[in-house]
C-alpha cells in the first residue's frame, strides 16, 4: 500500500479517557491488564479507541564510543550502524506492540533511502497503522546521530529534515478527523510547534486527552501549546531547562513541576532515570514509581518514549494512574535491555510477564 494513500478511519466517536485525568486516582491492589488479543478476537464495538501519535520519524545513526569526544578531539567508534527511530516513530511502535486497539502515526518522511528504512521498520514493528505517514517531496528524511556509551547511556543530535520541512501550511483535514476519534493524542517536540498546536486544538475540541513529551527542540514551549496539554512529560533535565529551576532532588523536581502548573498544565509526568518517575497533579500528592530494575542495561535511547507511550496505552484502557505508571515502568525496563529504539520496544505479553514476576516477589 502506498504511503501517500489517504484512508479515513471508519470508527464511531469513542469515549476518550478524560475521566482519568485531573483529580482521579482510584486505588488498585492488583494489575488488571489483559493479554493482547488477536485481531479477530477484538471487535470494533469493544476495542479501545485508537492511540494517535503525531511526530517525528528519524534514521538513527548509532556510533558506539567509549566516551564522548572533547572539544576539538576526534575519537574512534567501536562500531556504527543505522536503525529507525525518532520520538514519534518510537512511541507509535511501542503503542502498536502494547495497545489493545489500533495505533496510528501521523508523520512525514523523505522520498529517499532513509525514508524507505523508516517505512520498512515501522511495518516490521507490527501494530502501527501507516495510512497517515506521507513522503515529503524535496525534503530529506530526518536523522539523528546517537553516541552510545558502554553503560547504555547516550547523547543524541537530531537533524529535522522532513519532520520540520515536510508539512503543508495547514494540517491535513483527514489527519484532524483521525485525531478527533482518538482515545489519546501523543505529541513531542521534533516537529514544528505550529503543527503540534493545530492537532492539539483538534483533540481538545473533541475531548481527546493530549500528552506532550518535552523531548526535542531546545526552546521554550509556546504558552498556546501548553494550554492545550493535559499531561506534560519531561525528563528531569528537560524540566530543569524549561523552567530554569534545579531538579537534582525530588523536592526541587516537585517545585519545578509546580512552575509548570502555573503555566497552565494540570499534570506533569516526570521521567527521573534511575530514580523512576513521578506524576505531579495540581492540588494532589505526587504519585511516585520506582524503576523496575533491568537485568542488563544495553541502550537507554528509547526508554523515555517507551515509558510515555506505555503510560498512554494504560490510560486509554481506563487504568488508575498508579497502575499506568507501573505498566510504563515495566515496559521501560524491558526496553533498555535491547539495542536500538524501535527494535527495543517490548510486546504486551513480555510486559505482563514482568509485572507478574515483580508482583510475586
Amino acid at each position: 500500500m502506498a504511503l501517500e494513500a489517504r484512508l479515513r478511519l471508519p470508527l464511531a466517536r469513542p469515549t476518550p479517557a478524560t475521566a482519568f485525568l485531573s483529580g482521579s486516582n482510584p486505588k488498585s491492589t492488583h494489575l488488571s491488564f489483559s493479554i493482547k488479543p488477536t485481531p479477530t478476537s477484538l471487535s470494533a464495538a469493544n476495542a479501545p479507541p485508537p492511540i494517535v501519535v503525531v511526530g517525528s520519524a528519524n534514521a538513527d545513526i548509532y556510533v558506539e564510543v567509549d566516551r564522548l569526544p572533547l572539544v576539538g578531539e576526534t575519537v574512534a567508534a567501536r562500531s556504527g550502524h543505522s536503525l529507525a527511530g525518532g520520538k514519534g516513530a518510537n512511541q507509535a511502535a511501542c503503542g502498536g506492540r502494547l495497545a489493545l486497539g489500533p495505533t496510528y502515526l501521523v508523520a512525514r518522511v523523505g522520498d529517499d533511502a532513509n525514508g524507505r528504512l523508516l517505512e520498512g521498520a515501522l511495518a516490521d514493528a507490527g501494530g502501527v497503522r501507516l495510512d497517515r505517514v506521507a513522503r515529503a517531496p524535496g525534503a530529506p528524511s530526518g536523522h539523528a546521530v546517537v553516541m552510545l556509551m558502554p553503560d547504555g547511556q547516550n547523547s543524541i543530535i537530531i537533524v529535522g529534515g522532513a519532520n520540520m520541512e515536510g508539512w503543508a501550511a495547514e494540517v491535513d483535514p483527514e489527519d484532524l478527523d483521525l485525531i478527533r476519534q482518538a482515545g489519546v493524542l501523543l505529541l513531542q517536540r521534533e516537529i514544528p510547534d505550529w503543527v503540534n498546536i493545530q492537532v492539539a486544538q483538534a483533540a481538545k475540541g473533541a475531548g481527546v486527552p493530549v500528552i506532550l513529551d518535552a523531548g526535542g527542540m531546545d526552546a521554550p514551549v509556546p504558552g498556546e501549546l501548553l494550554g492545550l496539554v493535559d499531561i506534560f512529560s519531561p525528563n528531569e533535565t528537560e524540566l530543569a531547562r524549561l523552567t530554569g529551576m534545579p531538579t537534582e532532588t525530588f523536592e526541587q523536581t516537585s517545585q519545578a513541576a509546580g512552575a509548570c502548573h502555573k503555566m497552565g498544565v494540570k499534570e506533569v509526568l516526570v521521567k527521573l532515570g534511575s530514580q523512576g518517575s513521578a506524576l505531579f497533579v495540581e492540588g494532589e500528592e505526587p504519585i511516585r514509581q520506582q524503576i523496575i530494575p533491568a537485568t542488563e542495561v544495553v541502550d537507554t535511547t528509547g526508554a523515555g518514549d517507551t515509558f510515555t507511550s506505555a503510560f498512554a496505552v494504560a490510560l486509554v484502557e481506563g487504568k488508575p494512574k498508579k497502575e499506568c505508571m507501573r505498566f510504563a515502568a515495566a515496559a521501560a525496563s524491558l526496553c533498555v535491555r535491547v539495542k536500538g529504539a524501535i527494535p527495543s520496544m517490548p510486546d504486551r505479553e513480555s510486559v505482563m510477564s514482568l509485572l507478574e514476576t515483580v508482583q510475586a516477589e
